[in-house]
């Protein structure tokens, strides 16, 4: 047997011991659930309110892509009611464990609720689509009524309190998207040009009608080489874009490489800002919500590019209305 079957033999081994040997939790007024995004589980809360007690795995700055299961986090999943992830291979170090737990325990890929024919396809994969669907949100809508009907489905006596929270929530939803389209569109359309560190933008780029063009592929995963920094940095010199963006889950050498050699053909490119992309931001911040990470990007990406920002954001936006006689 080949060194990797022998690694992915012991893996199942391991596994199988730690599910075989995790008691029984015992019952509690609350569904105790585990997702593994900071995005899923920021869902989650919403819907679910305090009926339901949810653990994150992955927080700010956590590249998805690249996670591997602690041995805590595999005690949490098992002893937890439900495990909800992202799947469309966005977890990809998490998948095998993730589908041997899924044949014992309720497990939930939420982001393959979305339509097949509403998805991006991985050009690399054919098989494969884009994840991050959490970009757009149009397609986010999709895993809030998924995640609404699982939570129904695991505490129907609550499925009252989950349908009028998750209802809530969607209206919010259509409120930041309603906003995202009035600032976006004030960018002027040569400008609408979004150089990342990896492509997690796609859906953002297809909602927003944004030209999206990633150093790296959907998963960090993947290597850029020297043909594709050169080509970037030779449509940034070309195109005369004069701004790129650094991701806080992602890190900046690449991004750094274009700047530098787009500087060596005499084209200056400044940062226009940090995205989160595969991670909301800081615990307790507005930021640290699905809503507020999103309203974040936009109004980082407008702004960069020369669009109208409200001061605040959304955010800033909805305050000043508040406080208005």
């Amino acid at each position: 047997m080949s060194l990797a079957g022998r690694l992915s033999a012991s893996l199942c081994l391991v596994v199988t011991g730690v599910l075989a040997a995790m008691p029984v939790q015992a019952d509690t007024s609350q569904l105790q659930v585990v997702a593994t995004t900071g995005m899923i589980a920021d869902v989650l809360r919403e819907v679910g309110g305090d009926r339901v007690e949810v653990h994150g795995l992955m927080g700010p700055g956590v590249d998805p892509h690249l996670y591997r299961q602690t041995r805590s986090d595999v005690i949490a999943m098992t002893r937890a009611d439900a495990v909800f992830w992202n799947g469309l291979y966005l977890e990809a170090q998490l998948e095998e464990f993730l589908e041997r737990l899924g044949e014992r325990s309720p497990v939930y890929a939420v982001a393959e609720s979305v339509p097949q024919e509403a998805r991006l396809a991985d050009e690399a994969y054919a098989d494969q689509s884009d994840p991050h669907v959490w970009m757009d949100p149009g397609r986010w809508r999709y895993v809030v009524e998924a995640i609404r009907d699982a939570l129904e489905e695991l505490a129907p006596d609550h499925a009252d309190i989950f349908e009028a929270n998750a209802r809530d929530y969607l209206v919010e939803l259509e409120a930041l998207d309603a906003y995202a389209r009035e600032v976006l569109s004030s960018v002027p359309e040569n400008a609408r040009v979004l150089v990342t560190a990896h492509d997690a933008f796609g859906y953002f780029g297809d909602a927003y009608d944004f030209e999206v063009l990633g150093i790296q592929g959907f998963s960090t995963e993947s290597e850029a080489g020297l043909a594709r920094i050169e080509s970037l940095v030779d449509l940034l010199v070309t195109r005369d874009i004069g701004a790129i963006f650094v991701e806080t889950s992602v890190s900046d050498r690449n991004i750094r490489a274009l700047i530098e050699g787009a500087e060596a053909r005499d084209h200056q490119v400044r940062i226009g800002g940090v995205l989160y992309s595969d991670a909301m931001g800081p615990v307790d911040s507005y930021e640290g919500t699905w809503l507020g990470m999103i309203d974040h990007n936009v109004s980082v990406i407008a702004r960069a590019l020369g669009g109208e920002v409200p001061d605040g954001g959304r955010l800033g936006r909805l305050n000043q209305l508040e406080e208005a006689p």
